[in-house]
């Protein structure tokens, strides 16, 4: 597959001609989700799920369609009846030609006071994983993990010990649209020292082979 990173939580995986694009929020560009043949979305969080973004690329594709949880589901569904499913932990089916396994339930927790909303990550063709917002360790081996580095819900060390957890061949940066350009370095040297796995960022735009 080919991994091209959008800006903060996005990406977009291209196989065999067809393309899946994961998460295109209100962080991301406004062309994220066009050309996509799926979408994918973790949660209802305006820098996940943009609803424009969304309507974009299933107006642009009449054959697209979204694989997300009820809570976005039932904000879209109405306008695009039979193209977006809902899905749920233990779930797996295909879309547009790639293997899909859901994996979580919950967003990680921000504070004790604020509610938790559903949380979703997906395991693409066994192999790359996008958990959306949690830290959520899946029954299946990570070849390539899409690691939120910077949130309001995490800090470094937990970052640094789910990829130790997880064990991924690979690492890349996702979930940092806040994270400064002063502090990227900080966070680069200090997951690749200790997370013990190859670790890498790509900017908005890069694409690698995975």
């Amino acid at each position: 597959m080919k991994l091209t990173k959008k800006s903060h939580a996005c990406v977009r995986l291209e196989k065999d001609g067809r393309t899946l694009v994961l998460d295109p929020g209100g962080f991301t560009e406004e062309d994220a989700a066009l050309g996509a043949d799926a979408l994918l979305v973790t949660h209802e969080h305006p820098d996940h799920f943009d609803e424009g973004r969304l309507r974009a690329a299933l107006e642009a594709n009449p054959a697209a369609e979204i694989w997300t949880l009820r809570s976005v589901a039932e904000r879209i569904s109405a306008a695009f009846p039979g193209r977006v499913h809902t899905v749920g932990h233990g779930d797996a089916f295909t879309a547009a030609g790639f293997e899909v396994q859901v994996h979580g339930e919950l967003h990680a927790v921000i504070h004790p006071d604020i509610p938790r909303v559903t949380n979703v990550g997906y395991l693409v063709d066994g192999s790359v994983f996008h958990p959306g917002d949690a830290l959520t360790v899946p029954d299946h081996p990570v070849d390539t993990l899409l690691l939120p580095v910077m949130a309001p819900w995490n800090k470094i060390s937990e970052v640094i010990d789910y990829v130790r957890e997880l064990k991924p061949r690979r690492a890349y940066d996702i979930h940092d649209a806040l994270l400064t350009d002063l502090a990227r370095p900080i966070y680069d040297r200090q997951i690749g020292e200790l997370g013990g796995t190859d670790h890498a960022r790509l900017a908005p735009g890069d694409s690698t082979g995975v």
